[in-house]
């Protein structure tokens, strides 16, 4: 099942770091990982649509995925709200987890625009974990960004275990899902 969502995210920050824009071709799952194109079908009329996953959702019992406002239109499903639809994966972002594998879980503490920043602080928490990493990605407006996760833990229990232990350190934790 797929719904759709629009005027009241319109402008806010979506998970991809970019902003939700209701008329781009996009679409919220966590069934798939951020980045992925995906062809999703209407199964009632058979019209489809490609979009890119940007966000997480749906939260709701037995939806897959959340469809931009635009996206919905051009499949047809405004009106009824909800479509039974087909989801074909395109092409997911290289290194990302294959679909259907389990979430993974990070403890992400710290993010910067200048990666010696970042190189710093994954050296220094490096003296008290083995698996501090930096990566890198791009946001929607072309800025480059450097992470700095621990992780992966396979569930949300131990990265909540590694977030309070690294609290010590005073500095801002987000645990991220992918």
């Amino acid at each position: 099942m797929a719904s759709w969502y629009g005027p009241g995210f319109h402008g806010h920050k979506n998970a991809a770091g970019g902003f939700y824009h209701q008329e781009d071709l996009t679409a919220a799952s966590v069934a798939f990982p951020l980045g992925s194109r995906v062809m999703v079908t209407n199964l009632d009329n058979g019209r489809s649509v490609e979009v890119t996953i940007t966000d997480r959702g749906p939260f709701k019992k037995g939806r897959k995925i959340d469809l931009s406002h635009k996206a919905a239109s051009m499949i047809g499903m405004l009106d009824q709200g909800t479509a039974r639809v087909r989801i074909s994966l395109i092409s997911k972002p290289a290194g990302t987890r294959d679909v259907g594998a389990p979430l993974r879980y990070w403890v992400q503490i710290g993010s910067f625009s200048e990666q010696r920043n970042a190189e710093q602080l994954r050296s220094k928490l490096a003296a008290y974990y083995a698996d501090v990493h930096v990566t890198d990605v791009l946001d929607a407006d072309h800025h480059r960004y450097y992470r700095v996760r621990m992780g992966a833990f396979a569930t949300r229990d131990a990265a909540e275990a590694r977030a309070s232990d690294s609290a010590r350190f005073g500095l801002p934790i987000v645990i991220v899902s992918e």
